[in-house]
């Protein structure tokens, strides 16, 4: 970078908003624009738009290296997506640019990065998530293939000069594997904070509302559980679970099979965030039974909203710590039993308390995570 030249910034993630829905990819839509506002900013993606390979998107250009492959095999992360999706970066070695950021998942494409980064001798940063670890690929891919899975995982957490990671706790783990001295950023994911503030509640109220990817860690099927608990004790409540994914036709069939179909409102068709917003605001209390969270940026949502979060104690469920800081969170066993305990007391005090089910005063440390925050530390750690 010489002279007034802006510096070129290339982001890569497989995965890229509004074509896929989720924590991290909102992260880096949120980011790359305010990023944009300092340097070029380039996203190498797999092609999930009609037309030519590259296309803008207000100050940020897209770039696809790959053609758009599925992302799941059932309900876990396709190998076959990951492979060619990672020889797919090897394009950037024709491409030319001054820092290298790339997502975390779904690691094979860190090592063809690395290699990028080496021949044009430009630095790679990564943002890392979360810490699988072991035990955890044992649980999703099974025990055969787990030591081999977590090798790939423990070996790319050594390939990136920098790691950003995206939470506290996410950087603690990383630093128990790699060291104190590790190179490592902490930038928590951000909220629309205005976005939120300006939003209204939908008319369409409810008791319960959760969102998120339909995936099995997410264990929408033990909220479920729990609302049909709470209706076997005489205590008819309403859910609303905004989002899609895998376990969309398994869940619509446990609601089926619960008899609690009529009381259950799935929405797979909500695209606005300020939809999510006023869908949030229309309910009571926020049900998120994660047994595994890199961070939660829509706990965090839920939260400003003024809603009461009720999530799990599961190791890996990072939201926890979030939630822990909420005036009105409760975490509770991952348990359906538990999930249903904690709610049974909160819509009762509900009943007639509006300082419950109205949004209430913003608490001080959500003022942290805005995204004008989120992307200024961003920017210190790639030293645009």
């Amino acid at each position: 970078m010489t002279g007034d030249r802006r510096p070129v910034v290339a982001l890569v993630t497989d995965a890229v908003y509004p074509y896929f829905r989720g924590g991290k990819e909102f992260r880096y839509h949120e980011l790359s624009g305010r990023l944009s506002r300092r340097a070029d900013i380039h996203v190498f993606t797999m092609k999930w738009w009609d037309g030519p390979g590259t296309h803008q998107e207000g100050l940020v250009t897209f770039h696809a290296v790959s053609r758009l492959y599925a992302m799941y095999a059932g309900s876990r992360r396709s190998f076959r997506e990951a492979i060619f999706f990672a020889l797919g970066c090897l394009r950037l070695l024709w491409f030319r640019f001054d820092v290298l950021e790339a997502d975390q998942f779904p690691n094979f494409h860190i090592f063809t990065l690395r290699l990028v980064a080496w021949i044009k001798r430009k630095p790679l940063t990564v943002t890392w998530h979360e810490v699988w670890g072991r035990e955890y690929w044992s649980q999703y891919l099974g025990r055969r293939t787990a030591t081999l899975a977590w090798f790939v995982e423990w070996l790319s957490m050594r390939a990136p000069d920098h790691l950003i990671a995206a939470s506290d706790q996410t950087a603690a783990r990383l630093r128990v594997i790699l060291g104190a001295k590790a190179s490592i950023s902490v930038v928590p994911n951000g909220i629309d904070l205005d976005g939120i503030r300006n939003s209204y509640p939908d008319e369409s109220k409810v008791d319960l509302v959760t969102v998120g990817r339909l995936l099995p860690h997410k264990s929408v099927d033990v909220l479920l559980d729990s609302v049909a608990l709470l209706h076997a004790s005489g205590f008819p409540v309403t859910c609303r679970v905004i989002g899609d994914g895998p376990q969309r036709e398994s869940l619509h069939a446990q609601a089926r099979r619960l008899g609690i179909e009529d009381f259950v409102e799935f929405r797979h068709d909500v695209w606005e965030q300020k939809e999510v917003y006023a869908l949030m605001k229309a309910a009571q209390v926020a049900v998120f039974p994660t047994t595994r969270e890199g961070f939660g940026i829509a706990v965090l949502e839920a939260i400003a909203c003024g809603l009461p979060v009720v999530t799990t104690s599961a190791p890996d469920n990072l939201a926890q710590y979030l939630v822990e800081q909420s005036s009105t969170g409760v975490v509770c066993a991952p348990a359906a039993v538990a999930i249903a305990d904690e709610l049974r007391s909160l819509l009762a005090r509900g009943k007639g308390d509006p300082a419950v089910v109205t949004p209430a005063n913003w608490e001080p440390w959500l003022a942290a995570h805005g995204w004008d925050a989120a992307a200024d530390r961003v920017a210190a750690a790639l030293g645009i």
